[in-house]
């Protein structure tokens, strides 16, 4: 019994990690070419593509699957920037870090890469209850910028997520439109960022 539940977990493990590989490829290959073929992404993710497809057997599981996959990716990224420690304004500026680093995966799905529309870019309505735990972390972190006096409090919680999205955005276009290091478009996103929210 003991071993049949291992072996199960190992399983869901090894399906997890070759799922993740799958994703990842994808973000390469369709980010560069969104019309290239599903056997491009195989490759590069080093399955064959009958083990690609028994995980998204049409392009368009793959697709969806890529926007649930990027939005994992941000509350990974979330998590990483330790936005409970320090001020709000010091846990804001390594949340923009490691946000910036995400340009690839987000601006893919953000491009409107599912041929039914049903991409979320992070910018639209607001999702109600169904905000992501990077959604929850923003939000508390702007209040906490209320609270220790960093983050202007004319700058709700809502704004902030819509303003920080459209900053990230603005930050990986003109990387791409002036041709400057990834070093100085993300030092010039997080100087204007933190302008715009921090208390004078």
């Amino acid at each position: 019994m003991v071993n049949t539940a291992q072996a199960d977990s190992g399983e869901t493990r090894t399906r997890a990690r070759t799922r993740r590989t799958i994703l990842q490829a994808a973000v390469e290959v369709l980010g560069t070419d969104r019309s290239a073929p599903l056997s491009e992404v195989a490759r590069a993710a080093g399955v064959s593509r009958s083990t690609l497809q028994r995980y998204f057997p049409e392009r368009v599981d793959l697709v969806r699957a890529l926007d649930q996959h990027v939005w994992e990716l941000v509350d990974e990224a979330t998590e990483r920037a330790r936005p409970t420690e320090g001020t709000a304004i010091e846990a804001l500026e390594r949340l923009v870090a490691e946000l910036f680093e995400l340009r690839a995966p987000v601006m893919l799905v953000a491009s409107d890469a599912d041929p039914e529309g049903e991409c979320d870019d992070g910018e639209g309505e607001d999702q109600g209850e169904q905000d992501s735990s990077s959604d929850l972390a923003m939000y508390d972190l702007v209040e906490r910028g209320h609270e220790d006096g960093t983050v202007d409090p004319r700058i709700t919680p809502l704004w902030f997520k819509h303003l920080l999205w459209a900053t990230l955005y603005t930050g990986w276009g003109y990387g791409a439109s002036a041709r400057v290091s990834s070093y100085e478009a993300l030092r010039l996103t997080v100087h204007s960022f933190l302008k715009a929210v921090e208390r004078r």
